[in-house]
């Protein structure tokens, strides 16, 4: 059977796929493999995922999730989604601090690779990871938990030192959030005041095809307080007077609600609804995240670069997240703003333009979205990352026979 990516841009080369449905079941696969990696919901666009051995999916080991009321965490498989995570912790009173654009993703695939939500105080969805239960390449389990000499490397750790089977995530009193749209923001305002721009709100997007002199939509995502109140005066926009869809045309129907409605976390910190299908088609995407220091100055780059972007370009989403300490985590070191583009399925020419962003925006010390399309021309992330030789030398001693790697890794990490 064909087994493609979300996208359809990329073909899966594995020759075995295995579904265990017990953990036991998969330690044996793992046990008797020379070369192997986990497979989540294919929501990477490269190879980052595909083996020359065997890939294992987790979706038969789905358990309902485990809440430690009193350690204020929850324990799920590392196949389950962030979506149907949802669906257990609110209605027992919890939440997590963010989420992600899409609630389809799940949760091991997206701590892997660093994922992030939005806000000035909200880190990437990894930061939540209290510790990981990892099958190693023999089919041990060991688990590593927060404050363990090997844990700041280990959460980030792209599929290369295990197949993680469960994760235990912090998690806190549930709450509600308010999402208002606003309209035609100008560049010249957004660029100087672009703090109090983002940090208006819990989660800012800012909507923009790099052409004319205004930003199309700003996505503020506010938890609801008694202070709450929306703006409608929002630096000289116009509120939406109606639902919008990220893409200008598209039919909202599959958005989450906004106009300023109060809802729960999980419906309104997505930008897409866990019951729909968001694509709008085939497509590409690429992220780069700029330290804050260089937000303007890089923002100011791609639009100078706005003419070859736009006629490849579906939409960029510019979002920020708040730093961390995690070794691999494209926030590690300090706070990023991240700049995320939605591309047409034309992969050639989408890589050919690549090759000249990530040289503009390589003086501002970008960092490729690791699940995302990038380039890496001259292997230039090593010294992006402090403890880039310390993450090679925790995955030689957990994988010394690099069971769990491939031609991506290869490329990019080791």
């Amino acid at each position: 059977m064909t087994l493609t990516n979300w996208a359809g841009n990329y073909t899966y080369q594995a020759p075995e796929i295995h579904h265990p449905r017990t953990v036991e079941e998969l330690q044996e696969v793992v046990a008797r493999s020379s070369r192997i990696r986990a497979l989540g919901t294919r929501h990477s666009f490269t190879d980052i995922a595909d083996s020359h051995g065997a890939l294992v999916v987790l979706d038969g080991l789905e358990a309902a999730p485990l809440i430690d009321e009193e350690a204020r965490t929850v324990t799920v498989t590392g196949g389950t989604r962030y979506g149907t995570l949802a669906q257990h912790l609110h209605p027992a009173g919890w939440a997590v601090h963010n989420l992600a654009s899409l609630p389809h993703i799940s949760v091991a695939g997206a701590i892997a690779t660093a994922t992030h939500g939005s806000g000035d105080r909200s880190a990437n969805l990894s930061t939540a990871v209290a510790a990981l239960e990892i099958v190693g390449p023999d089919g041990s389990l060991r688990t590593v938990r927060r404050g363990d000499d090997d844990f700041a490397g280990s959460v980030v750790g792209l599929g290369v030192l295990g197949v993680t089977t469960k994760v235990t995530l912090d998690i806190e009193p549930t709450y509600d959030v308010a999402q208002e749209v606003h309209l035609d923001l100008p560049w010249t305002t957004a660029l100087e005041h672009l703090d109090e721009v983002t940090g208006s709100a819990d989660s800012v997007s800012l909507f923009t095809d790099w052409t004319g002199d205004t930003i199309a939509q700003v996505w503020r995502k506010s938890r609801v307080t008694e202070t709450y109140r929306t703006r409608p005066d929002f630096f000289g926009t116009t509120p939406a007077d109606g639902p919008r869809h990220p893409l200008p045309g598209i039919d909202p129907v599959n958005c989450t609600a906004q106009l300023g409605e109060p809802g729960p976390w999980h419906d309104r910190l997505p930008h897409f609804r866990m019951d729909f299908t968001p694509s709008n088609g085939d497509e590409l995407q690429s992220e780069f995240l700029v330290p804050r220091a260089h937000a303007v100055a890089a923002l100011e780059a791609m639009r100078s670069l706005g003419d070859q972007i736009a006629p490849l370009l579906q939409i960029t989403e510019i979002r920020t997240i708040a730093g961390d300490d995690l070794w691999l985590s494209t926030a590690q070191g300090g706070d990023r703003v991240g700049l995320h583009f939605t591309w047409q399925p034309r992969q050639g020419e989408v890589e050919a333009l690549l090759e000249t962003i990530e040289s503009v925006l390589a003086p501002f010390n970008a960092r490729p979205h690791w699940g995302k399309l990038f380039l890496n021309r001259g292997c230039r992330l090593a010294h992006l990352y402090p403890r880039w030789d310390d993450f090679g030398e925790l995955a030689a001693r957990v994988d010394p026979d690099r069971v769990f790697g491939n031609d991506w890794v290869q490329r990019h990490v080791l």
